[in-house]
């Protein structure tokens, strides 16, 4: 009995000594767990449940079908219009491929032919977009064709979908890319709705591609159909120079043949089993490297650049389920890869599609339910797990289900994270939108003889200034984090393309900024390590404004209009920085005797002059940069007495 008061004592002490504070990350926590299970609960995994509605349409039977025709034929392409939409189907059987492997940028050789893809990045450091240099080859030959340009013609305004096999797929792939980035720009030929389904293709470029098809919302436009076992849309996630050359060349030859020539009876397999072995050690190892984003070992090649873009439909004879998240595409391609045992060869899994594809509508039809687990799933959520891998071939004791099942359960998560995170931001954008708006009172009460920049570069210990100056790190901070997430993959791929943010952040920049440059200035910084323009502005404001520039880009505004009267916000939010240096160039230009230096400094003045006046003129700048005595205002005064002293001609 002792004992037991004790226990039941030394707790309630225990709790009672911990401060309140303390107690409510534990709360928190148990919320959270909570939180986490009820959503579980409330979730559905969708994936097979999409795979159905795409083996239920004709879409994949009657792209299979114009495959075969198009491999069977001696063209590059076949075109046939069925209903209202067009197919357009590359062969898998292209002549003049070079013998290379390498990436290359997309806009090597393309003349503009990719221009959203070529730059535009987001502002996220990302590396440029590199593409197979042998598909770009071939791509690049069809595109000076006389029957590309009429392709293009008949395609127009039209619903069309581009599909292929094998290598005919990446061209499809690319001829898609093609039109999508026409689409953008105005006058260009380009279908009114596009499809691309490709069935066993290898991947076509790096994950920087990937990147910029999110960036773009042009994932949804690419279908990427994969078998369980085929080894070719697999093949490029490893260096070939591991996989001995003469392998390559057979499974090369084989496969040309074959497409060709469907109708001759196909051959078990030109491996041997070792080499066969071999082939699948070499390629699940590097896809497993993939999928955990690392090295194998410091002795290893490079890792291979190429990864998946697009949506892709794993299937098997069982069902298809669909990815559209990149890692986890990778991380399915190799559970899928190496459980359970290819049943033909290397050749039949490559061209088996056909077969996969009709057994798969059967089962739809028969509404065939294969295994059904002993116990009964926890939820909806689980339930629909079960039937993904179902549809994916996998069984429930096979050695890769486990990996699999928790890659299915990640993907959801996953899926949902970055919009998570957005939605988070934007309510965080809200709880630090008085900061802003506290900066906006404070401009508008400035003194009116000084202006905003330099009421608050001269500012004082006010208490005014002193929170105006903490509100400015404060939204610094918000906005710095913002950038962190986007980077690190925690926001959508296509976050700094809507319309909010976007705007959010330009009005951030032309409010802030002016503030950031004065307090550069303010403690002379610019003596110690340059002007501001190039070695004090902070990267938030380059990507802000690259933001901005790609937006009204896109929308092909006019900047011509002119303003009734001056703006509210300087549109150059470098104005101050670049009348700073102005400054600096005047102050050198009176005591400089070396003629030829001081004839720079007069021609960067006048260019200076030249820039603020059409400022001037436009409106485009706040009304408090022409206050009497703002360092704008003062600096003109001062230049038309150096310019009267020099004997030069005064501007109007």
């Amino acid at each position: 009995m002792g004992s037991s008061k004790s226990s039941s004592t030394q707790p309630k002490l225990a709790m009672e000594s911990i401060p309140p504070e303390s107690q409510k990350p534990t709360h928190f926590a148990f919320e959270r767990m909570e939180g986490r299970r009820e959503e579980e609960h409330s979730m559905f995994e969708t994936s097979h449940v999409l795979g159905s509605l795409l083996a239920s349409s004709p879409l994949l039977t009657q792209a299979w079908s114009q495959c075969m025709r198009a491999n069977a034929g001696g063209s590059s392409f076949t075109f046939e219009q069925c209903g209202d939409t067009v197919y357009v189907a590359f062969s898998g059987v292209q002549t003049g491929v070079p013998a290379t492997n390498s990436p290359v940028p997309i806009g090597t050789g393309g003349h503009g032919l990719f221009s959203p893809l070529v730059g535009g990045e987001g502002g996220d450091g990302s590396k440029p977009v590199l593409v197979h240099a042998a598909i770009l080859h071939v791509f690049l030959a069809l595109y000076h064709t006389k029957e590309f340009r009429m392709l293009a013609t008949e395609i127009k305004n039209k619903a069309v979908i581009f599909t292929g096999h094998s290598i005919g797929g990446s061209l499809a792939s690319l001829v898609a890319l093609h039109f999508l980035s026409s689409s953008s720009c105005s006058g260009c030929p380009a279908p009114s709705s596009l499809l691309c389904i490709t069935f066993g293709s290898p991947l076509l470029g790096n994950e920087a591609l990937s990147k910029a098809v999110l960036r773009e919302r042009w994932c949804g436009n690419f279908c990427h159909v994969v078998t369980q076992h085929d080894v070719v849309p697999r093949l490029l996630f490893c260096p070939l120079n591991l996989i001995h050359p003469q392998l390559v060349t057979n499974l090369l030859q084989s496969w040309q043949i074959l497409l060709r020539y469907p109708q001759i009876a196909r051959p078990t397999s030109v491996l041997s089993d070792e080499e066969k072995k071999q082939l699948q050690l070499v390629i699940s190892m590097h896809i497993y490297a993939a999928a955990i984003e690392q090295q194998i070992s410091a002795a290893d090649q490079q890792r291979s650049p190429y990864r998946p873009f697009g949506n892709y439909a794993l299937c098997s004879m069982e069902g298809v389920v669909c990815f559209d998240n990149p890692l986890i595409v990778v991380r399915m391609l190799h559970s899928t890869f190496m459980t359970g045992s290819a049943s033909s060869s290397i050749e039949e899994e490559h061209l088996s599609y056909g077969d996969v594809v009709a057994k798969i509508s059967e089962n739809l039809l028969l509404k065939k339910r294969i295994a059904i687990e002993e116990e009964v799933p926890k939820s909806n959520f689980f339930a629909g797990i079960s039937l993904a891998l179902e549809a994916l071939g996998i069984g429930i004791q096979d050695m890769g289900a486990t990996e699999a099942r928790e890659c299915l359960e990640m993907s959801k998560r996953m899926g949902r994270r970055p919009n998570l995170n957005g939605a988070n931001l934007a309510i965080k954008l809200g709880k630090i939108t008085p900061c802003r708006a506290q900066i906006e009172w404070y401009k508008a009460s400035c003194d009116d003889d000084i202006g905003y920049y330099d009421s608050f570069k001269l500012r004082k210990a006010s208490r005014k200034d002193s929170k105006t100056n903490m509100n400015r790190i404060k939204l610094a901070q918000f906005w710095d984090d913002l950038i962190d997430m986007l980077q690190n993959n925690q926001l959508p791929h296509d976050f700094h393309k809507r319309g909010k943010w976007v705007n959010a952040a330009h009005f951030y920049r032309l409010l802030v900024e002016p503030l950031d440059i004065a307090e550069y200035y303010r403690g002379q910084t610019h003596k110690e390590k340059g002007h501001y323009l190039s070695h004090g502005r902070e990267r938030r404001y380059e990507v802000f404004e690259r933001w901005w520039r790609d937006r009204s880009k896109n929308s092909n505004e006019e900047d011509n209009w002119k303003r009734s009267k001056f703006a509210g916000l300087t549109q150059d939010s470098c104005f101050w920085a670049k009348v700073e240096m102005a400054k600096d160039w005047l102050e050198n230009a009176r005591t400089e005797k070396d003629h030829q230096k001081l004839a720079q400094l007069l021609e960067n003045l006048k260019g200076f002059e030249s820039y603020a006046k059409q400022m001037v003129d436009r409106k485009e700048v706040s009304i408090d940069v022409l206050a009497p005595r703002s360092s704008y205002s003062l600096w003109v005064e001062e230049w038309k007495g150096l310019k009267l002293s020099l004997g030069l001609q005064l501007s109007p």
